[in-house]
């Protein structure tokens, strides 16, 4: 028995905190239905981020479309920032009560995912990265986590799973398994070659039982111009100074005509170690960083009931617009009004928070994972990007 939810679970309201079990009972007791309009935003991002790339909204428009709601959102992949808006919901409270739960937690963890891949995607440069998190997760999150790295930026994914989910081959090398069983790493490689097809790059875990500066040197005289790569998945207890491992294994290959052979790197690898390895590597492997992305911490609360302004302490009352220079790219809330805004840089802003689903009719044309990451690599290549410089 696995403890997950499944489908139906999720769309009949049961995964709710059970507050909204009670809250409901009590508004259908009394006769209470209110016309609402809630909001989903950020006061904070984690660890300091300055901004952080919305995601999930495919999810969390398949859950409102069983429901009679309206929904206005920013389209998936925006960047955003603190305490603008990105999602709004119009609906009678007693038909989006239980499902606030849900709908938060379908864009919560997506957006941190996606977030944490933009950021390694912005200091890896034109590096590969690939995602390598799913064995860190739950196994039924593998193809959201994955699908959320991938639309955040990352060139692949290494679950086949989730491969089907974005429409992408996985990827992947070897694990040291392989290279145990066989009883050595030349033989791994030379059988690789051998049984797989030859689409394939073949690319050699070289840490698994020989210093890595021999081992490069074995595979790339064993394969030759058929080595692609070679992966350093080195422990952390035996990298001392990783850079200058990889640093001497280039010098030895480049020394010997083997300056073809790429190098990729795995393991516990942070964003801070990027900007040090990055002269000396070729791509990078990204795991529990990834997948363990801190989440993005939004609320949802109500901001207008029957037509009115009202909210809690602490929250800003009204239905609200989110807008966006496109010139500049800098970014502005307002009110829900007709009025037309214009940036400081002299260009007008334009509405980002659009109209996507009302009574279970999309209002847009959902874009593709793909276009959702070309979506984000676009912004990533901005100089500035709203009101904070990436």
């Amino acid at each position: 028995m696995f403890h997950t939810a499944d489908a139906q679970d999720i769309i009949k309201g049961r995964i709710t905190d059970v507050y909204f079990e009670r809250t409901l009972k009590i508004l259908k007791e009394k006769g209470i239905n209110p016309l609402v309009k809630v909001e989903f935003f950020a006061k904070t991002l984690p660890q300091g981020w300055q901004w952080a790339v919305f995601s999930g909204l495919d999810e969390a428009i398949s859950l409102a479309k069983y429901l009679p709601v309206k929904v206005r959102a920013i389209r998936e992949g925006t960047f955003f920032y603190p305490y603008e808006p990105v999602m709004e919901i119009e609906a009678r409270y007693q038909d989006l009560c239980v499902y606030e739960t849900a709908l938060l937690g379908l864009i919560c963890q997506a957006s941190g995912v996606a977030t944490k891949a933009a950021r390694f995607r912005k200091l890896a440069g034109d590096r590969t990265v690939i995602s390598f998190g799913a064995r860190r997760m739950h196994p039924a999150l593998a193809p959201m986590i994955e699908r959320n790295a991938y639309v955040g930026g990352c060139d692949g994914v290494s679950v086949g799973k989730s491969g089907e989910v974005i429409g992408e081959d996985p990827m992947g090398t070897m694990p040291h398994a392989l290279i145990i069983c066989m009883g050595s790493t030349v033989d791994a490689i030379r059988a690789y070659d051998e049984i797989l097809e030859p689409n394939l790059k073949r690319v050699a875990l070289i840490d698994t039982f020989l210093d890595e500066k021999f081992e490069v040197v074995n595979v790339a005289e064993a394969m030759g111009e058929k080595l692609f790569a070679v992966r350093f998945d080195t422990p952390g207890s035996r990298r001392g100074n990783f850079y200058r491992i990889i640093e001497e294994c280039r010098w030895e290959l480049n020394l010997r005509g083997y300056r073809h052979v790429k190098f990729y790197v795995s393991g516990g690898i942070r964003e801070e170690d990027l900007p040090v390895l990055n002269p000396v590597v070729d791509g990078y492997g990204i795991g529990t960083s990834i997948s363990n992305a801190p989440v993005v911490d939004y609320a949802m609360d109500i901001v207008e009931v029957e037509g009115k302004p009202l909210a809690k302490r602490g929250k800003w009352s009204g239905s609200k617009r989110t807008l966006r220079c496109s010139a500049c790219g800098k970014g502005m809330i307002v009110p829900w009004n007709a009025e037309k805004y214009t940036c400081e840089c002299g260009k007008p802003f334009h509405d980002i928070l659009v109209p996507v689903c009302e009574n279970g009719k999309y209002l847009v044309e959902m874009p593709s994972h793909r276009e959702i990451r070309e979506f984000v690599l676009r912004q990533l290549q901005s100089a500035v990007l709203g009101r904070q410089e990436l």
